[in-house]
This record gives structure tokens, sequence and C-alpha cells, in this order.
């Protein structure tokens, strides 16, 4: 028989760097204020319990005209991280985009940054997700710069959940508008927040810790805890067309209330498992949504303990209270402003931990940051 040469041996991986971030948020802050005036206030224990105060939208709350576009955002954020991190467009090889909300749907968002940053030819990925999408999306591009795949990668998470807000409250006197609604007015923003990554010379992972992934949905046999309808399949054009509006959002507020802080606990129990790390081991933990009142006094219920609780909030890294919630953005502005606020330095071990309402699903992801302080 002829002789068949052993197949080349598989090459040790490459250390990937996230080199920096970005973020961009539409026109001027909302307050809680403002919103009042269009929709209605909520009382002072529904606000101190979502824990917004201000949120940013693409959305013209006054006439409904949309000022800019997922796409737009989501170059936006990615002109600031490629700034940052030294980096032209023309280097980039792979761009990864989480959004649930994209300007079509097709082609997708991903192709709308590669034209807008002026990139004839380009690896791209989508993932439709919301909060959790932008975690996956990292864990895709690093897995495809640590195999040698790729060299330079764009991820970015983007949202744009006003339009489906607007439609709620406009030309509607404000005291017409439903409380339940208003809840979820004042709770979403939009925005956009993007990292730039990179891989080392082959084997120069090697010695590091290595990065540890997991995802998994919960809610498979249970009501969706956010629900955008509209838009796909599910009936005819015709039909949808007569609903009265043509794309809602429906949030089951006691169901989030009640499971969405079990599937958190759960989340993280699973990730340090995986990782073989403990709290005391995290230098910073990027959990959006993780100091709203709602949730988090319910951790204790879903099996965290008072001692793990302690730790975990010296390391908590989010910014609930300026953006409000916004789905695939969430976790990488969250990241942005940690580390463009000195939270997050080199050396740290960094855990981010998305939570997503829709089927209950949550996706983690451990580093070890490597980008040094952005600041000047």
């Amino acid at each position: 028989m002829p002789h068949t040469p052993a197949p080349p041996p598989a090459p040790a991986e490459r250390h990937v760097s996230v080199l920096a971030t970005g973020a961009h948020l539409p026109g001027e802050a909302l307050d809680n204020d403002a919103l009042a005036r269009v929709c209605g206030p909520l009382p002072d224990d529904v606000l101190d319990g979502i824990q917004v105060e201000r949120r940013h939208w693409m959305v013209d709350p006054a006439t409904g005209a949309h000022t800019t576009s997922t796409s737009a955002m989501a170059t936006a954020a990615a002109r600031q991280a490629l700034d940052r991190a030294g980096v032209t467009a023309d280097e980039i090889d792979l761009i990864v985009v989480s959004t649930a909300s994209p300007d079509y749907l097709l082609p997708v968002a991903a192709t709308y940054v590669q034209e807008q940053l002026g990139l004839e030819r380009c690896a791209v990925i989508e993932v439709r997700a919301g909060c959790v999408g932008a975690v996956q999306a990292l864990d895709i591009a690093r897995r495809l710069l640590a195999d040698g795949t790729y060299t330079t990668a764009l991820v970015i998470g983007a949202e744009a959940v006003s339009p489906l807000l607007a439609p709620v409250f406009l030309g509607r006197e404000p005291e017409r508008v439903r409380m339940r609604d208003r809840l979820t007015v004042y709770t979403f923003g939009d925005g956009a927040g993007a990292m730039v990554l990179r891989a080392g010379e082959e084997g120069s992972a090697a010695g590091r810790p290595r990065p540890v992934f997991a995802t998994r949905s919960l809610g498979g046999t249970r009501k969706p805890g956010m629900h955008i309808i509209g838009g796909g399949t599910d009936a005819p054009l015709a039909e949808q067309q007569r609903r009265p509006r043509l794309m809602d959002i429906r949030l089951d507020i006691p169901g989030t209330a009640r499971f969405g802080p079990r599937v958190f606990v759960e989340g993280i129990h699973d990730m340090l498992h995986r990782s073989r790390l403990t709290l005391d081991d995290i230098d910073a933990c990027v959990l959006p949504e993780g100091n709203a009142e709602y949730f988090a006094s319910e951790y204790g219920t879903a099996g965290l303990s008072d001692a793990d609780r302690t730790t975990l909030s010296k390391t908590i890294v989010e910014n609930l209270t300026d953006v409000g919630a916004t789905g695939s953005a969430a976790v990488p502005l969250a990241l942005d402003a940690g580390w463009s606020q000195g939270r997050i330095t080199p050396g740290d071990t960094v855990l981010l931990l998305a939570i997503e309402a829709s089927r209950y699903v949550y996706a983690g992801l451990t580093l070890t940051w490597d980008a040094p302080y952005p600041g000047r």
C-alpha cells in the first residue's frame, strides 16, 4: 500500500487580546422627567426598582423620526474602538455583529458596517440575539482568531429598541398610556459597543489562562420573558398589518422578576465550575442590570449565598443607570465604561455574563485583560 503521510499537527493556539473598546449613544440623554412628559410618570418605588435614570434613543420622542440607524451606531462605536487601538479599518479581516434590531432582515447589519468602514472584502458574521449575543459574538471571534483563521476582528453589539417604544405614546395624551407600557418605555435604551481583537503569534497562548465560554437557554418550555412580535413569519403579512401595532415588544414582568435571577445564579455557578475560578478570583464581573433592585434582591432566593453576594457586589461593572437596558449593546457598553473609567486594568480576570429574558438565556466568557487604561 502506498504510504500516506500523517496530517500536519494542528497549529498551536494564538493568544487573543482585546486591544480596545468603543461606544456610541445616540443623541442627548433622556432623563425620567423627559419621559414623564411624553408617556406619563412612574411611581418612585418602581423607578428605584429598575434603576434607570437616563437613556439614549435613536428616535425623536416628540416626532418619532429616526436620527440614525443600528448599523450607523455600530460603525460609530467601531471607529472609536479602532482609534483607541491604533488600528486602521483595512486591518480588519473579520466583523462579528450581534443585534436583534438590524436595519434590514437582509443584508445583515455587519455588511453595512463593512460598507461604512470602506472595506471591499471582509469576513462577516451576525448573531441575532439580545443581551447574550455580544458575549456569543465575542467568543466566535476569539476562537476564529485563536486558531489562525483570522488575525484582527471587530466585535460589535448594537441595539435600537426605541422604534418599538415610540408607537406606545406618539399621538396619545401621556395619562392615557398604560402603566405597564410606561414601564417598558422607561426601561430600554439604544446604543452600540465595540471591541477590537487581535491574535498573537502561533503558540502565544501557551502558559496563559484559558478563556472559558458557556451559554444555555433555561426557558425552552416557559413563556418568553420578552417577546418581539411582528416582522417575522408567524402570520401572513396582511394579518400582521391588522394588529394594533405592526411590531410590538411584550414583557412578562412577573416572570422575569421571578425567574431571571435563577438564570443568573445558574449562569455564574456554571462559569465558575467550568473555569475553576472562585468569585474571589474575579476582578471585574461585567453584568448589565446586575445592580437593578428587582433583580439583585432575588439573588439569595435563587441560591446565591450571602457571602458570594457580598464578594460579587465588589466586582460588578455595569452602567444601567446611565444607558438603560440596551440588549446586544449592554455588555460591550458596560465593558467600555469599566475600561475607560479605570475599573478594568491589565492583568485583571474579567467575567462577562449576560442574562437575556427572551427564553431565559445566559452567556458567559472569562478573559484576562490586556489593554492599558485609555485615558490621557
